[in-house]
């Protein structure tokens, strides 16, 4: 409420400088939006389950444009759906804690009446423990809020590992990033924002087991290098996702053991229910991938400095002005032993100037044109 208070006192003093019934007007819309966008806690757990064996953390970005038509021509928006799965898989793991943060966009009530744009649904043993809204501009980094509230939502003071991470969303910027958001478009937010994220709620230097990057071009040297101190899995597309999104049903019936045998298993395993899933449904093209990240290093090491020579060489040029491609297709990058630690599985696209290629080396890359 003080917060709210504080974001509003500027406009209110506008107000009292117009007139007396402008004020009250005000005054009530202030009551109303507190009321109707700060809604408690909602708490339905029970003193008697047993403590959660583990944790999954899933944030979406909804603050931008995720809508698309069917073939019937009905408006869908993929991260309401997305969040629906979610949602579902916290009610269906009677073993977990399932953190769940919907970002959206900014709102406001009676057009200047700014409303929090972040929703957060805690999921433990199976059942919805609390619900609540939170402004999302509150740190320094853009995923500060999300750390913040993961740690105060915690069940325990000891709270149980993080075993897995899922962000879904349009292609986290390497660079630059400003205009990610639609409501922020001035505060920049990169693939190392959400890196840092990760680390934060991993804790202790800690690994998640699978880390899911939903996003288009997830795939690229430097976004594998700065999750891959924070997970032992990475499952990613390295080209175009369909609408952002994997299908999270392996997640709804767990048995999770921490051996690397049984983590990799359930990694290839996620990975081929989402490539399945994309393939039948979609004509353009297809690829999922699972990075070992012990496995990467050598190559990540190898390729680094080009990669992020030519990186920090698209800044301030126009987006025709390099490409992507395929790291084999590039002398620069195409290395023995780089697809080690991978596990690629790749359909080409129904048509278009890619149709015919068979494989996918699973690294991205970008190209400068002269």
């Amino acid at each position: 409420m003080t917060h709210f208070l504080r974001r509003l006192l500027p406009r209110v003093g506008s107000a009292l400088r117009a007139g007396p019934g402008y004020a009250r007007c005000v005054a009530l819309a202030a009551l109303l939006a507190s009321c109707s966008t700060t809604p408690p806690p909602v708490e339905v757990g029970s003193l008697a389950d047993p403590p959660p064996r583990y944790s999954i953390v899933v944030i979406i970005h909804g603050d931008a444009d995720y809508a698309y038509h069917d073939t019937l021509g009905k408006v869908h928006h993929s991260d309401l759906e997305i969040l629906t799965r979610a949602r579902t898989v916290g009610e269906r793991n009677a073993e977990a804690e399932v953190f769940i943060f919907h970002q959206i966009k900014r709102r406001h009530l009676l057009f200047f009446i700014p409303r929090r744009d972040g929703r957060a649904y805690v999921y433990r043993n199976g059942r919805l423990v609390s619900r609540q809204s939170y402004w999302r501009d509150q740190g320094a980094s853009p995923f500060d809020p999300e750390v913040r509230l993961y740690h105060q939502l915690a069940g325990t003071a000891a709270s149980p590992p993080v075993r897995q991470f899922f962000y879904f969303g349009h292609e986290l910027p390497e660079i630059d990033g400003t205009g990610y958001d639609a409501s922020y478009r001035k505060r920049p937010v990169t693939i190392d924002d959400l890196a840092e994220a990760v680390k934060s709620i991993a804790g202790n230097g800690t690994k998640i087991d699978l880390l899911g990057l939903a996003t288009c071009f997830g795939g690229t040297p430097h976004t594998i290098r700065a999750l891959a101190p924070h997970a032992r899995y990475i499952v990613a597309s390295p080209d175009n996702l369909h609408l952002s999104s994997f299908d999270l049903t392996p997640l709804e019936s767990l048995e999770l053991e921490s051996d690397d045998g049984a983590v990799a298993a359930f990694a290839d395993r996620f990975a081929r229910n989402a490539f399945e899933r994309l393939a039948s449904e979609v004509q353009t093209v297809v690829s999922v991938v699972v990075y070992d990240t012990e496995d990467t290093w050598a190559f990540l090491d190898a390729v680094t400095g080009e990669y992020d020579r030519t990186l920090a060489s698209t800044l301030g040029r126009s987006r025709s002005s390099s490409h992507r491609c395929d790291c084999a297709d590039d002398s620069a990058y195409a290395l023995p032993g780089m697809s080690q630690g991978l596990t690629v599985l790749y359909r080409a696209p129904r048509f278009g100037r890619l149709k015919g290629k068979v494989g996918h080396s699973g690294w991205e890359c970008r190209r400068i044109l002269e």
